[in-house]
């Protein structure tokens, strides 16, 4: 049996994101690529995005639930606003760009799941058409 106690707070940045990011799942002993889940935490300040541009996974299923604050997800259709304590799911296939606005009054914590934990992220081009 494993068992993990981690506490965000105690954790380094996990790589060189532009923005406050911790994984959980590493710190936990979990391989970054092929786990069964990745799981961070996220601080995003104002005109920060969640790291990635916008972008489609294959196989990964993403999951964001704020913690505090806000968190904007553009998408080809519309852009969602995730209140605290919402989570928004993202299957494979779907385009999207997590961020904190650069109009946003505060600073925005936001768990991050991925499952599988893959690094199978595309870049995504909008067009006029989406």
């Amino acid at each position: 049996m494993g068992y993990h106690l981690l506490d965000p707070e105690e954790l380094d940045q996990w790589d060189d994101r532009p923005t406050d990011v911790r994984s959980l799942s590493v710190a936990a002993g979990y391989d970054y690529q092929d786990s069964k889940l990745g799981l961070r935490v996220y601080e995003l300040a104002p005109g920060e995005q969640s790291g990635l541009s916008y972008h489609y996974h294959d196989d990964q299923v993403e999951a964001f639930y704020v913690l505090e604050g806000s968190l904007h997800v553009e998408t080809p259709d519309q852009e969602y606003v995730v209140e605290s304590d919402q989570v928004f799911f993202v299957d494979p296939g779907s385009p999207q760009r997590a961020f904190n606005p650069e109009t946003a009054d505060t600073s925005t914590r936001v768990l991050a799941i991925g499952a599988p934990s893959v690094d199978d992220a595309h870049p995504y081009e909008p067009t006029k058409d989406d």
